[in-house]
Order: C-alpha cells, then structure tokens, then sequence
C-alpha cells in the first residue's frame, strides 16, 4: 500500500465554497449586531421620552391637584385643553376635564410625541377629582 504523498505547502488553500460559507457566516453576524444596536437605541429613545413625558404629566398633575372645586369647574369651563411646558417643540400634552358624576371630574392628561424613528408615542395620565380632594392617578401608556 502507498502512502499518498501531500501537495507541497504552497499549494494547500481554502476553496472557493469555503471562503464563501465563512463571507456569509461574517455577514450574517455583523447585520445582526447592526440591528441589536438599532433596537437597543430605539428602545432607548423610548424609555427616555416616556420619562420625561411621565415628569410633565406629574407637573401638570401636581398643579391641578392645588386648585379648588371652583377653580378646577373654572379650568374645565376654559375650553383650553393644550397644557404649557417648556418642551413643547418635543412633546404635546392635552388636558381633558369631563364630570363623571355630581361631585365627581376625571381629568385625563395625553401626551404625545415621536421617537427618533419618526413612530407616533402616547402616554396618559388619568384621575378621578373628588369634591373633596385628588385621590391618585395612574400612567397608561399606548
């Protein structure tokens, strides 16, 4: 029996199917790690804005909370649903006042914004204002 003899060393390589599998394995894992990172980022953006949209709404929350029966049926009355803030090129947040029952307003703060991505974002806050006090409020997001 012979011994098969090897090709000199200059001549053993890699074959052409094989460089392609290990180009495709390369890819496939830095597209991945591409889109990792986006959503990494997009979910970011996200929790970001939600913080500082929760922070206005609390605000706004807070200085309702203040007002009196009379001054709250006053602010409902208003007509005017847009809150003021200071980052309002960012975000837009409404105030919606509605009588639930005698004694009894709910008070809903929307506010909505977009993300780096350009998608729409909303989050609500909503109360219920007895005659005699705000109870709690609660974050809804959607």
């Amino acid at each position: 029996m012979t011994a098969r003899a090897l090709p000199p060393r200059s001549l053993r390589s890699f074959t052409l199917v094989e460089v392609m599998v290990a180009s495709t394995v390369l890819v496939f894992g830095i597209v991945s790690a591409i889109t990792v990172s986006q959503r990494g980022l997009q979910a970011l953006d996200t929790a970001r804005n939600l913080t500082a949209a929760a922070a206005l709404m609390q605000n706004e929350m807070e200085r309702v909370r203040l007002l009196n029966w009379a001054q709250l049926g006053t602010l409902q009355s208003a007509g005017d649903p847009t809150v003021a803030h200071a980052d309002a090129a960012r975000f837009a947040c409404t105030r919606e006042i509605t009588d639930v029952k005698t004694g009894m307003k709910e008070i809903r703060l929307i506010t909505t914004w977009r993300g780096y991505d350009g998608r729409p974002h909303t989050a609500r806050l909503i109360t219920r204002y007895g005659k005699n006090g705000l109870n709690d409020y609660f974050y809804t997001i959607r």
